[in-house]
């Protein structure tokens, strides 16, 4: 598998972003789990939302929760995390993984992901 974000910026306090994660190797239609994460410098990484292939099924990290939505496009193999109300403490990088399965991550484990991308770079000036 194969994992391609996009979509990272710099942005202003309270901004927008709706990131992209591009999958190859493998279709929606087959069970996956998508999951986002991101990693400051000097910090561990941190799970922030993970999506299902199998039935489309959501899980959010508290530190995100109600500012994050994240969706997939089965036609397009792309799993999106739009960011809303952006906060300075936001900016880092942010990666997509996925793993093969039909149920959520335990406490977003990055662990249990098999497959990373490269990471897109999102600002959020102050």
């Amino acid at each position: 598998a194969h994992l391609v974000e996009s979509g990272g910026a710099l942005v202003q306090t309270g901004g927008s972003l709706r990131l992209s994660c591009l999958v190859s190797g493998f279709t929606f239609d087959e069970n996956w789990v998508i999951g986002w994460f991101r990693q400051a410098p000097g910090k561990e990484r941190e799970g922030i939302s993970e999506i299902t292939t199998y039935d489309g099924s959501t899980n959010y990290a508290d530190s995100v929760k109600g500012r994050c939505t994240i969706s997939s496009d089965h036609t397009k193999n792309t799993v999106f995390l739009e960011m809303n109300n952006l906060k300075h403490e936001d900016t880092t990088v942010y990666y997509c993984a996925a793993t093969f399965g039909t149920k959520m991550v335990d406490k977003l484990n990055e662990l249990e992901f098999d497959y990373w991308g490269q990471g897109t770079q999102v600002t959020v000036s102050s």
